[in-house]
């Protein structure tokens, strides 16, 4: 089947990202938010969005290394040609529509997307109502950092056309998209998702079994897990653990700044899936107290302007 009609469901960063990105490749977008508090607290990410797309694109007219694989198939392009795509990125913006309705939402949807927080019964209670108003022919994707599409498939009402789409965070530049299924989808389903993905200008990687963190975060959440053990035991401070890791491997990040990026929100909601963190003085326990410290002053990352570090 061909996918025209998109909803993705979550506005967070990702969830944004994803959005953005579908709009900028032509397809029509739906962002489904809980309530019209978060319509406004999500509108700020895709201004942000536009300015990040308009400018890369600007800077790829004169600058090879500002080039972006998710914004266009070559970085062989004339200055007229990248003009062109900075008006896609403008009607991007413009396009995209945003509703608290299950029901419009769903209703001409060919793929859903979802991207709500990584919390097993959130995402069952969305689902089981998004379920109500599903056309036959709609595919529903988790983009779930952690959790496996096999412990959800019920609770979709189309288990055979459910799987998860999982993608790396700034989707223009670290174009992947890891396609995962379950024992129980379709062929045709998950085909449909690995075409799509290719035309969202991602990569897809496909998995051939399910896996606990994809391919990506089965190796990025144990190396963030170890730098937020050595935060929260006393071992050393983010900037020092940073620096460490920067220095001695040459990497361009460490791995606060990429929590930083990655949302801390996101970190906590998957810290807390280990049973360990009942006991207080377990590891588990203690890194998930240190970022809900951060979390409730506000300081949940880049979108909130600080983080482990502050931005503008």
């Amino acid at each position: 089947m061909g996918i025209e009609n998109v909803v993705v469901a979550g506005g967070g960063v990702l969830g944004s990202q994803i959005a953005y990105q579908a709009a900028y490749k032509g397809f029509n977008v739906t962002v489904w938010l809980r309530s019209e508090g978060s319509i406004d607290r999500a509108k700020p990410k895709f201004e942000q969005l536009r300015q990040t797309y308009l400018e890369t694109l600007e800077a790829m007219k004169t600058d090879p290394a500002a080039y972006c694989r998710g914004l266009a198939d070559s970085p062989e392009l004339a200055a007229d040609q990248i003009d062109q795509l900075k008006q896609k990125a403008q009607q991007a913006f413009e396009a995209i529509r945003f509703t608290t309705s299950y029901e419009q939402a769903a209703c001409n949807a060919d793929l859903v997307i979802e991207a709500i927080a990584e919390d097993p019964a959130q995402k069952d209670a969305f689902y089981a109502e998004l379920a109500k108003y599903l056309p036959e022919q709609t595919i529903l994707v988790t983009n779930s950092s952690t959790l496996l599409p096999s412990q959800m498939a019920q609770t979709t009402g189309r288990p055979e056309k459910f799987l998860a789409l999982h993608f790396a965070n700034r989707i223009w530049r670290n174009n992947t998209a890891e396609v995962m299924g379950h024992p129980g989808t379709d062929a045709a389903a998950y085909n449909a998702v690995v075409q799509f993905a290719a035309d969202l200008g991602m990569v897809p990687l496909q998995l051939h079994k399910e896996q606990p963190g994809y391919i990506l975060n089965s190796m990025l959440v144990p190396f963030l897990n170890a730098a937020e053990a050595l935060y929260a035991t006393g071992v050393a401070d983010p900037e020092t653990i940073d620096k460490t890791w920067m220095l001695g491997t040459g990497a361009p990040l460490g791995p606060f700044r990429i929590l930083d990026i990655v949302g801390l929100t996101t970190a906590y909601n998957i810290v807390v899936l280990d049973p360990r963190t009942k006991d207080p003085d377990s590891v588990p326990a203690k890194i998930a107290a240190a970022l809900k410290e951060r979390i409730d002053a506000g300081k949940t990352g880049v979108d909130a302007g600080e983080g482990f570090y502050r931005y503008r």
